[in-house]
This record gives structure tokens, C-alpha cells and sequence, in this order.
């Protein structure tokens, strides 16, 4: 794998390395001691799947307050996703940046999102699937969103939302309601 930092501290883009020949390839999608030497959190209690039927379906801005905050190991394993992170630790330098990569069945990318960031992603395909690895289960008292249309967070969704769900438009502004993070 090879492990690419984003410009917010913290999280990676990871990338396949093939081993290829006539047969096709192979490669390590995780490995937990690689991960850890990266300082990513590498306990997996949950595997999720998202499957998403329309190109433009949104899904976020989504994360767990502690002490449910949750790392989040993300791969788009059909069609491609547009996948957004936004940093929540009020301590860090890049507080409330934003990072996005668009996530393939074609380009095998994943996305770790540490704790405190708020994560989201549009589909950018029908019938659009992605799998996370989580290492805390779903704790609904500690879940907590972002808008994702909040013009405090300025993030730039590549088309238009055509799906989204009630929850997620309803998520307040970053400027009222997050007196929590």
C-alpha cells in the first residue's frame, strides 16, 4: 500500500500496490501492522456497505462524538463516489478545512478518516457501493453531522445533489448548533 497524507494531519489516501502478471494482479487491501506504523487505528468492529442506486445520491456529513469517535477506512468497491472530510479537532491547524478524492472501482483508492472528521460522499455513478471498516460500533446518542451544503465549510460537490436524505439536509449550519465538538 502505499500511503499518501492528505493536507489535513492525520488522514491518508491509500493507494494499491499490484503485483501483476499475465494472470492479472494482487495486492494487500489492509495490513494492520503497515496501518499502525502510519498511526492509523486499526481495530475493525464493523464492516459496513452503502449501496447507492442514482449518480448524485449525497450521504453525509456524518461522525461520532466521543467517546464514540470513530476512524473510518473507506473503498468505493463499485462505480465511483466523491468522497469529503472535514476536520472537527478544535486544536488542530487545519480546523474546518475540508479534503475530498474521488474514490473508484477503476483508480482501488481508500480513504482513512481519523477521528473527529466529518466524512461524507456524493456518487458520481449509478448503482454506486462502498465499504467501510470502522473501529467502534454505531452509537446513535454520539452521532452528530455537518450540512453539507454549510457555506462555512465551502465544499465543492463536483455535481448536483439529486438524492439525500431528510437527515442529512437537515443537519444545522456550523455556525449554531455544534456546541458539541
Amino acid at each position: 500500500m502505499r500511503y499518501t497524507p492528505t493536507p489535513l494531519a492525520g488522514a491518508f489516501v491509500l493507494d494499491l500496490e499490484k503485483i501483476e502478471d499475465s494472470r492479472g494482479y494482487f495486492s494487500y487491501m489492509f495490513d494492520s501492522e503497515e496501518a499502525q506504523r502510519h498511526g492509523l487505528h486499526t481495530d475493525v468492529l464493523q464492516i459496513k456497505l452503502s449501496s447507492n442506486n442514482v449518480k448524485g445520491t449525497l450521504r453525509g456529513m456524518h461522525l461520532q462524538l466521543p467517546p464514540a469517535a470513530e476512524s473510518k477506512l473507506l473503498r468505493c468497491i463499485r462505480g465511483a463516489i466523491y468522497d469529503v472530510i472535514v476536520d472537527l479537532r478544535k486544536d488542530s491547524p487545519t480546523y474546518l478545512q475540508n479534503f475530498g478524492v474521488e474514490l473508484s472501482i477503476e483508480n482501488h483508492r481508500a480513504l482513512y478518516v481519523p477521528p473527529m472528521f466529518a466524512h461524507g460522499y456524493q456518487t458520481l455513478t449509478d448503482n454506486a457501493e462502498v465499504m467501510y471498516q470502522v473501529n467502534q460500533t454505531y452509537s446513535p446518542a454520539h452521532e452528530m453531522g455537518l450540512r453539507y451544503d454549510d457555506p462555512a465549510l465551502k465544499i465543492q460537490w463536483p455535481i448536483p445533489v439529486t438524492q439525500i436524505s431528510e437527515k442529512d439536509r437537515a443537519w444545522p449550519l456550523i455556525t449554531r448548533g455544534h456546541e458539541k465538538f
